[in-house]
């Protein structure tokens, strides 16, 4: 498996447009034939396209100069010479592109097949057909071609998902998503078993359909760069509604999503304005109804499920409630 990169800063190059041509007919018969030079081609240009089949940023080189292909030269007979080939990147839906040096936010691709000029082809140069005059029959000159457009591009992915998983390490994210979705993600009991967002689908049974983000826990000072920091937070920025996730036999539930509130808050105050549901997972592990009631009173909410991702307890719950919260998200 390919590693997980959300961030990547590459080089660019246009194509350069093809030189025009000198050339002058030679026919027989005909030994002063007038000027025949034909134009040259225009460079390709660069674009980036969002496409789902990329995940992330992986399949990328880190500065690797990617180079559209050059014009060609105009040649004798009036012919032009041909256009550069285009040079097209693929990248996920959610990518930023970002001009390095002045870290200017170019271009957001967020739809699938967005398409963006990153970078223009270089204009082909006149032959010197084109520079003939009344009085200038005999042009001995042409012009070349002009140079594509160079850049260094930063490329900032932010998944875009309908629901965000957000809880403290090992409070049980992945293994929920793995019940209500197709994703396989890793699953142990340690924390920082997620390393990298995963991503799965939700395919209900009247057609909707749904993508939710697993993201790797949060710690405290998470917005500041601690534990994985900032490199998890910005991937939850676009989801619709988020799922805080606690481990109900933790030992301050109101404390702990407390933090994850406020570490969502920092980060950008927007996140917690997002439809969502607390789900108290793990209550397998609890023994009694009225115990697991009294901890679900902890938090008083009157959004909070129990659930058990591990057996499967109450998971059609959950599974309705995302309904509900995308509900919402449509209607408003």
């Amino acid at each position: 498996m390919s590693k997980f990169t959300d961030t990547m800063t590459i080089r660019i190059h246009a194509g350069k447009g093809g030189s025009g041509s000198v050339s002058f007919r030679r026919e027989k018969y005909i030994p002063k034939g007038g000027p025949d030079g034909g134009d040259g081609g225009r460079g390709g240009d660069v674009y980036i396209v969002s496409d789902r089949r990329y995940y992330n940023l992986s399949h990328l080189f880190k500065d690797r100069l990617y180079r559209a292909e050059n014009g060609q030269t105009g040649m004798g007979e009036n012919r032009h010479g041909r256009d550069g080939k285009h040079l097209t990147i693929f990248v996920p839906p959610g990518t930023q592109i970002i001009d390095e040096e002045t870290d200017e936010i170019i271009y957001d691709l967020i739809e699938e097949d967005d398409r963006f000029m990153a970078a223009e082809g270089g204009r082909g140069g006149k032959g010197n057909a084109f520079f003939k005059t009344s009085t200038n029959q005999t042009p001995r000159f042409s012009q070349p071609g002009m140079p594509g457009e160079e850049k260094i591009l930063r490329l900032n992915l932010k998944l875009i998902a309908d629901i965000g998983l957000v809880g403290l390490p090992n409070s049980g994210k992945s293994t929920i998503l793995s019940r209500i979705t197709n994703a396989r993600p890793k699953i142990a009991d340690y924390p920082f078993t997620t390393l990298i967002p995963n991503l799965g689908v939700i395919d209900r049974n009247d057609g909707r359909i749904y993508t939710i983000a697993d993201i790797p826990g949060i710690i405290e000072g998470a917005h500041k760069g601690h534990g994985l920091g900032l490199s998890f937070l910005q991937h939850i920025e676009r989801v619709k509604a988020i799922i805080y996730v606690i481990d109900v036999t933790g030992y301050d539930l109101g404390f702990n999503y407390k933090l994850l509130k406020d570490e969502l808050k920092t980060y950008n105050k927007e996140l917690i304005k997002k439809p969502h549901y607390i789900v108290l997972n793990k209550i397998d592990l609890i023994d009694g109804d009225d115990e697991i009631k009294r901890r679900k009173s902890e938090l008083k909410k009157k959004n909070v499920l129990t659930i058990s991702a591990i057996n499967g307890t109450n998971m059609d719950k959950l599974l309705a409630a995302i309904d509900c919260m995308m509900e919402k998200q449509d209607a408003s």
